[in-house]
């Protein structure tokens, strides 16, 4: 029977090739709009830290744009103007001067770290304990006073009353990883440095322990750079490096906890 002229009538093979025709057109309709339309991205915040931390903090995020450095010479950037939305130091004196100046927001805590002195794996000069720092001929590297690593380099020295081992100093560095390379390309028989810089390069340092009760406190502040126009994804960041899964990266690299640590970061 011929359909009628009220309407149309389509065998099911004829509709199922329609819809599937008008699905395809929909999805190709959504593509383009979809390419027309760029999803909206989060705005890469720059990242100036402490040289200590070149391994960890990209390990807990790798988006920032970092730059690491002397926390002393990272505090003089900000202080010159230098574009940066996160300031991590090795210390807290730093970014809490900065904060007291109107530099930065208020720093918190988020790690701790030791000190310990390093050898070429070849040791050279026999060094087996720090008090062998002091025999004659001995080539040893320290950082520059003003950096933290050489700050507290030479808080342990006093501790120590270990004063016999200043003469013995060959070259002074800007940063802990300058210290931790030439020592580890045999350029010297010693050096102070974080036990977390000596861990990435443990296949060719050794490592003599410092006294616990000579190391001084050392602890990291964090903090937002109020020049930033990127505040919240500054505070997102700080927020990933207080959280479990940051310092759990942190702990696995070898730095210490914070006791009554901050968890979540309001700065101001």
């Amino acid at each position: 029977m011929k359909p009628s002229n009220g309407g149309t009538h389509f065998p099911a093979r004829k509709r199922f090739a329609v819809a599937a025709l008008l699905a395809a057109l929909l999805c190709l309709v959504a593509a383009t709009v979809a390419v027309a339309t760029p999803s909206r991205t989060t705005a890469q915040i720059k990242v100036l830290a402490a040289a200590s931390l070149t391994n960890v903090f990209p390990q807990i995020d790798s988006s920032p744009s970092y730059s690491f450095a002397g926390s002393d010479a990272v505090a003089a950037q900000i202080k010159l103007g230098a574009p940066a939305d996160v300031f991590a130091s090795a210390n807290m004196t730093l970014p809490t001067s900065l904060y007291a100046q109107g530099f930065v927001e208020k720093p918190v805590a988020f790690a701790t770290n030791k000190l310990v002195v390093v050898t070429p794996t070849s040791n050279p000069a026999g060094i087996k304990t720090v008090f062998d720092l002091c025999k004659p001929g001995v080539k040893i590297v320290i950082g520059t006073p003003t950096v933290p690593i050489g700050s507290y380099t030479r808080t342990i020295i006093r501790n120590l009353a270990l004063s016999c081992v200043l003469p013995n100093v060959v070259s002074l560095e800007t940063d802990v990883r300058s210290i931790l390379s030439k020592v580890a390309l045999g350029e010297a028989d010693a050096g102070f440095v974080y036990v977390t810089d000596a861990k990435t390069v443990a296949d060719k340092v050794n490592v003599v322990k410092i006294p616990a009760w000579a190391q001084p406190p050392v602890r990291y502040g964090i903090t937002v750079v109020k020049s930033t126009k990127d505040r919240a994804d500054a505070v997102a960041f700080i927020n990933k490096v207080l959280s479990k899964q940051g310092q759990a990266k942190l702990r696995a690299a070898g730095f210490g906890a914070v006791k009554n640590p901050v968890t979540t970061y309001t700065g101001g």
